[in-house]
């Protein structure tokens, strides 16, 4: 698994950090921040609800 975000179209909404908090945090401005852009197997289910919860779309997971 990889992921890409786009901080541009994040709304700083904090789902992401709420559902995989080992995974993203929110930055200064609230903005999505990636810790771990190549997360454990654990971490997979959290990190691809994380990215469904994304209101604006900003999180892509790429593989598995």
């Amino acid at each position: 698994m990889h992921l890409e975000t786009d901080t541009a179209r994040c709304v700083a909404s904090g789902q992401c950090a709420l559902s995989a908090p080992a995974v993203f945090d929110q930055s200064g401005d609230g903005k999505v921040s990636v810790l771990d852009a190549a997360p454990a197997l654990a971490e997979h289910s959290s990190t691809r609800q994380a990215a469904v919860l994304c209101p604006a779309g900003a999180i892509r997971v790429h593989g598995d």
